[in-house]
């Protein structure tokens, strides 16, 4: 489940997103039930996280950020390298989007 985002607020989300660290890692094992569960909580929490896929996961970054967007029904918004940012806006949203 992807959100129409415009291009300004995609823009301004991932402005936000450079200077967060990343909370969350995919390595060797991919992505397993768990870190599905853990990036949904943190989801929830944050609305913005940004995840760092290791050289040692077998899957591309955008195969990654493909598939926790899927399974967390968040919008990616940029993935640069290694990194992926994720948005879904919270039940109670934090972060205000440009119109």
């Amino acid at each position: 489940m992807s959100f129409d985002l415009k291009n300004k607020q995609r823009a301004y989300l991932a402005g936000m997103a450079a200077k967060m660290q990343p909370i969350f890692q995919v390595g060797k094992s991919e992505v397993t039930p768990e870190i599905v569960d853990a990036i949904d909580e943190a989801l929830e929490k944050r609305e913005l996280i940004k995840v760092s896929v290791l050289k040692n996961c077998m899957d591309t970054p955008a195969n990654v950020a493909d598939t926790l967007a899927g399974r967390t029904k968040s919008t990616v918004i940029r993935v640069i390298g290694r990194k992926i940012v994720l948005y879904r806006p919270a039940k109670k949203p934090v972060i205000e989007l440009p119109k």
